[in-house]
C-alpha cells in the first residue's frame, strides 16, 4: 500500500500562508506539531478530505527550509509525504539503492523515513505509517488526534495529484518509480506514477524556478466562491488554477 497522505509547503512566514489557504480554499487548521521545532521550523496542518496540506516556516537561521526558499526564490512545494505499511522494508530498500536518509522518525505510533533529495530529485520524499490504522480515515500522528473534526469540504473536497517539474521529467519520474516501486506511466509526453489515491505527475520545467513541486490538483465543490475569495487577497488566477504560496492549485470539478 502506498497512498499520498500529506503535501508540505514551505513559506517565509507561517501565519500569512496559513491564512491564505484557509480563506481561499476554506480549509481549517487542525494541528501545530511541536516536534518540528527541532528542525528550526514552525508548522500548521490543514486537512483536505483525508489528506493534508502542511506549511512549514523557518524561525532559525541556517535551516534546510531556509536554504530551499533561497534556492527556489520564494515559497513553494517542499515535501511529498506518503503513507505505507512497510517502513522497515523500504528503509532496507533505500540502503540497497544507495539512497541516504535525512531523517528516521520513530515517534510511537508514527514511524517514517525521509529520503535525501539529492538522491531522489524533485522534493523531499517521505514514506511512513501510523500503527493505529492504515485506511484513509485512520489516525495520522503528524495531524493530531482529532483532525477529522476540522475537515471542511464546502469549497474543496480532496487532493488528487501532485506535479513535479524538471528539466528532465523522464529521468526524475524514472527515479521516483524506482525508489517507490510504482510503475512508470506515460501519456501525451507526461510521465506519472499512480498511487492508491492520487497520482504524481512529472512535467517539463514551466516557471523557471528549477526542479521541484510545482502544482497540486484539487477537487472543487464551489469554484465561483473559491475564485471570489482568491481575488479578494490578490492571488494570480487563470481559467483552471489559482496561485497560493508559490504553488499552482489546479481546480478540478
Amino acid at each position: 500500500m502506498l497512498r499520498l497522505r500529506q503535501i508540505c509547503l514551505v513559506a517565509p512566514e507561517l501565519n500569512k500562508s496559513v491564512a491564505h489557504l484557509e480563506s481561499v480554499l476554506g480549509l481549517k487548521t487542525c494541528f501545530h506539531d511541536p516536534g518540528v521545532e527541532r528542525f528550526g521550523l514552525k508548522n500548521a496542518l490543514l486537512p483536505i478530505g483525508t489528506n493534508f496540506i502542511e506549511i512549514v516556516a523557518p524561525f532559525q537561521d541556517g535551516t534546510t527550509a531556509e536554504r530551499y526558499l533561497q534556492r527556489r526564490n520564494g515559497p513553494g512545494g517542499y515535501m511529498v509525504i506518503m503513507q505505507c505499511d512497510d517502513v522497515e522494508r523500504r528503509k532496507q530498500r533505500m540502503k540497497d539503492l544507495g539512497v541516504r536518509l535525512v531523517t528516521v522518525i520513530e515517534n510511537e505510533p508514527h514511524h517514517a523515513i525521509q529520503m535525501h533529495p539529492k538522491d531522489t530529485g524533485g522534493a523531499i520524499m517521505e514514506t511512513g505509517l501510523d500503527k493505529r490504522g492504515s485506511d484513509p480515515a485512520s489516525p495520522w500522528t503528524p495531524a493530531g488526534d482529532d483532525w477529522k473534526n476540522f475537515v471542511a469540504t464546502e469549497i474543496v473536497s480532496s487532493l488528487t495529484a501532485a506535479e513535479l517539474q524538471s528539466d528532465d521529467p523522464e529521468k526524475l519520474a524514472s527515479r521516483w518509480s524506482e525508489v517507490l516501486e510504482v510503475p512508470l506511466q506515460q501519456k501525451d509526453k507526461i510521465y506519472s506514477l499512480q498511487l492508491e489515491n492520487a497520482s504524481l505527475r512529472f512535467t517539463q520545467n514551466k516557471d523557471g524556478r528549477g526542479e521541484g513541486l510545482r502544482a497540486l490538483d484539487i477537487a472543487v465543490n464551489d469554484r465561483n466562491e473559491l475564485i471570489r475569495r482568491a481575488r479578494i487577497i490578490g492571488c494570480d488566477i487563470d481559467e483552471s488554477s489559482v496561485h497560493i504560496n508559490g504553488i499552482y492549485f489546479n481546480l478540478l470539478s
